[in-house]
């Protein structure tokens, strides 16, 4: 027996707003015996600047989360907790190694409730952290949206945060629309199945365009050295100031702990996308037909799932065992209306990847070649030990946030999109290989036959190496 098709409701998944919550996010905390925690988050850029973070947090009481109610309490605590605890490890000329039991244990009892880790996840700084900036206009628009915390208090990190949220919020309708047509491929109705896969292509190619938004208002140096060193996690981090990763004190049982950062590869939506098209991710530099290609669920992306909230991990399980989609077309190649349909939702796809990738070029990899040049800052006063300013000692691979070289598993991701398509034209025009010069590439701009990156820009021409990464990343 089959088993069931999974409720979204049953995981806090709406129809509406897919995995962002159904209503906007608390802006503070409503019980005063968090005052002191919502004072810190309101001022955390002043306390980063004048460096006074980590002695104010070091002089709070530890506060009980017995005074949490709601679940959009947890949720705001969460958010409130993360952002002090990036800010207090990064905000310094230092990385701080030791986290305070002011910090830890309420976090550890939040995180419990809320199935995250204890780091900043991309729950905490998107899915969670926003408001409409007008209550009576589209609580999900990206011109009505406003962040409730930012450890700069720049527009380019509201930005950066925003258009994730806008994503979220266009593709969460893709949600129930899919799953409907799990359930028609189960009654063999190719023609509802069709309908939904044409629709899924559409919700992707507009969740690129709002991606490609993200040119509009954060600049790539900004993020680069302003923003991305507060996302940074602590694992894979030795080359930023923290080999052994946090030293997580609760006061009892001090314990070093290793987490990647925030990432978009955190995003259930984009994985909800891979698993009902079948799309299979294998561990990076895993080939397809190398004997560990069975072993995909040690892949990276399945690794980020742990990073969820456990509800939405939980939902995508349930939908990956009912997932049906990429069977029932195999087995109707003869429907060309169908195999369409199904090929231009692994097209969009492919292409959402490559503008990704074109955006961690612009973003990391072309910005990372401008810090390692000398710097120009007076010798008296050296730079900040962190994720911008870290010299790698493999200078091959430049980390993510997740604390992992992204350009090999960024392209790969991509490429494994097209792996399933259906028709011969299709699978020409979706392979990573050198192209037929009669078919047009739907590869990146500059992307050579040998899978090398190519860069034109106003200083030259540079390749990118194979193993340096990336973005908060897909």
């Amino acid at each position: 027996m089959l088993p069931p098709v999974p409720s979204p409701a049953d995981y806090g998944i709406t129809p509406d707003f897919g995995f962002l919550p159904s209503e906007p996010p608390l802006e503070v905390l409503p019980d005063p015996y968090y005052a002191k925690w919502e004072a810190i988050v309101g001022n955390l850029q002043a306390l980063i600047l004048s460096k006074r973070i980590r002695s104010i947090v070091e002089r709070l009481p530890i506060l009980s989360t017995e005074h949490l109610q709601t679940d959009a309490e947890w949720r705001r605590a969460y958010v409130v907790l993360v952002f002090m605890l990036h800010g207090f490890v990064w905000g310094g000329d230092r990385p701080a190694e030791r986290i305070p039991p002011q910090l830890t244990v309420p976090l550890f009892k939040v995180c419990e409730r809320l199935e995250v880790p204890p780091v900043a996840t991309y729950a905490g700084v998107c899915l969670w952290n926003y408001k409409p900036i007008f209550p009576d206009e589209p609580a999900t628009d990206l011109d009505n949206l406003a962040c409730l915390q930012t450890f700069t208090g720049s527009l380019d990190e509201q930005w950066f945060y925003l258009v994730s949220i806008a994503i979220e919020a266009r593709g969460g309708p893709s949600i129930p629309l899919m799953l409907k047509a799990i359930t028609a491929a189960r009654a063999g109705k190719s023609q509802i199945v069709t309908e939904c896969l044409q629709q899924l292509a559409e919700t992707i190619d507009e969740t690129t365009e709002l991606l490609q938004r993200m040119y509009d208002n954060c600049d790539p140096y900004v993020f680069y050295n302003r923003i991305r060193p507060y996302l940074a996690g602590s694992k894979n981090m030795s080359d930023a100031g923290l080999p052994d990763g946090l030293l997580y004190d609760d006061g009892y049982n001090p314990e070093y702990r290793q987490y990647g950062g925030g990432s978009n590869a955190q995003s259930s939506l984009i994985q909800f996308f891979d698993i009902v098209l079948g799309v299979e991710h294998r561990p990076t530099g895993t080939s397809r037909d190398s004997e560990d290609s069975g072993k995909s669920r040690n892949s990276f992306i399945h690794e980020m799932r742990t990073y969820m909230p456990g509800p939405h991990r939980r939902f995508l399980e349930q939908v990956d065992s009912v997932a049906n989609i990429r069977t029932f077309v195999e087995a109707r190649r003869g429907d060309s209306a169908l195999c369409i349909a199904y090929d231009a939702c692994l097209a969009m796809l492919r292409v959402l990847r490559d503008k990704h990738i074109t955006m961690v070029s612009r973003y990391i990899i072309i910005q990372s070649r401008y810090a390692r040049q000398p710097s120009q800052s007076s010798p008296s006063r050296p730079a900040a030990t962190n994720l911008a300013t870290a010299t790698p000692t493999d200078k091959k691979k430049l980390r993510g946030t997740g604390g992992t070289a992204l350009i090999p598993f960024l392209k790969q991701a991509r490429d494994e999109t097209g792996e399933p398509a259906i028709d011969a034209w299709a699978r020409r025009l979706l392979s990573h290989g050198p192209v037929d010069k009669t078919f047009a590439s739907l590869s990146k701009v500059g992307e050579q036959p040998d899978g090398h990156l190519e860069v034109v820009g106003l200083c030259g021409t540079w390749t990118a190496e194979e193993s340096e990464g990336g973005i908060c990343h897909w």
